[in-house]
């Protein structure tokens, strides 16, 4: 396994990071115990989770199995860099009470106490902040976490989703507290959907946050889908199927599917390997629902791509450019 800091911080993480999203709505509690298991047998140690997974009446239920994982005991929690977030509202469906959602000081206390009960554990190594809340103050979110971190609730601050531009208010008001502020941001990135290399991988760079991309197979569109439909009838659905319902999409899976078929390179590992050589780039999160989605995954980490296919894939696939050079003189 290659290790990386995160962001500028002395904390070291496997390049692929165990995203957990899966367990429960998909994947049964013995199977994705399994898959934790294999992974950190094979030396990846950052694991994500979110507050909400398990999703509508079971919100929860994913920090759940991995309470569960954790409490069998074998160093697991120790070994684990375990990340998990707030935000979404978890109050009941249908239930009308305020506060059980965003990111008041409230609410981000109450949330905390919620996961750790069920992840069986005393402490969160990154807390993330799921999205932007634009009704409550940096001052205030960065009172309720100080106040974590000395508790030793917490050990670290992240975003996810987050334009560069409130990463940038976020840490500004964090250093006038003499807070250390956010150390990570988890975005949507990959060689579809490359728009946040104009604003949030540079402001990421520039206050020192880790890069942690979401969706890197962008809903299985750079999973070699056109070529299982061919091969299998396995039609895409979800987001995929949406992109590749517009035909200039299309032509451009295709050819990506056709270069990688020219070199012998696996769409999925090949996606996964691209976003390793980006700048800024901590490691992408993948979500297996299977064992052999994992070794798949693991399978990048020795994937070294020829300038000649970077070239081939920037083409295929160009990104948005600098800012403001991409929509200014």
């Amino acid at each position: 396994m290659k290790y990386t800091q995160l962001g500028r911080t002395g904390l070291k993480v496997s390049r692929l990071v165990l995203g957990t999203m899966n367990f429960g709505p998909q994947t049964d509690e013995p199977t994705s115990h399994s898959i934790m298991d294999a992974a950190l047998g094979a030396g990846l140690n950052f694991f994500d989770t979110a507050n909400v997974y398990g999703w509508g009446e079971n919100k929860g239920r994913t920090e759940e199995i991995l309470g569960t994982w954790f409490a069998q005991g074998g160093g697991r929690r120790d070994k684990t860099v375990l990340a998990t977030k707030v935000y979404a509202n978890m109050a009941g469906e249908g239930d009308p009470w305020p506060n059980y959602d965003r990111l008041s000081a409230l609410n981000i206390r109450r949330a905390v106490e919620a996961s750790l009960k069920r992840l069986q554990t005393d402490y969160i190594d990154l807390y993330q902040f799921h999205h932007v809340d634009r009704r409550t103050p940096f001052e205030e979110i960065w009172q309720a976490v100080d106040v974590l971190i000395q508790q030793g609730k917490v050990l670290y601050a992240g975003s996810s989703n987050f334009p560069g531009y409130k990463i940038a208010q976020a840490n500004e008001t964090a250093a006038r507290r003499g807070s250390v502020g956010l150390v990570s941001e988890q975005c949507l990135y990959n060689l579809a959907e490359r728009r946040a290399e104009m604003e949030v991988v540079p402001a990421a760079q520039e206050y020192g946050l880790g890069v942690i991309p979401w969706s890197p197979l962008h809903g299985g569109l750079l999973g070699g889908v056109i070529k299982k439909e061919v091969e299998g009838g396995r039609r895409a659905s979800g987001r995929s199927a949406d992109a590749l319902a517009n035909s200039s999409v299309r032509a451009q899976v295709q050819a990506y599917e056709d270069l990688l078929d020219k070199h012998g390179l696996e769409p999925g590992e090949t996606a996964l390997a691209w976003l390793l050589t980006r700048p800024g780039v901590t490691g992408p999160i993948v979500g297996p629902r299977t064992a052999e989605q994992l070794e798949s995954a693991l399978r990048a980490l020795e994937l070294e791509l020829s300038e000649e296919v970077l070239s081939a894939l920037d083409e295929i696939f160009p990104g948005p450019g600098a800012s403001p050079e991409a929509f200014a003189w």
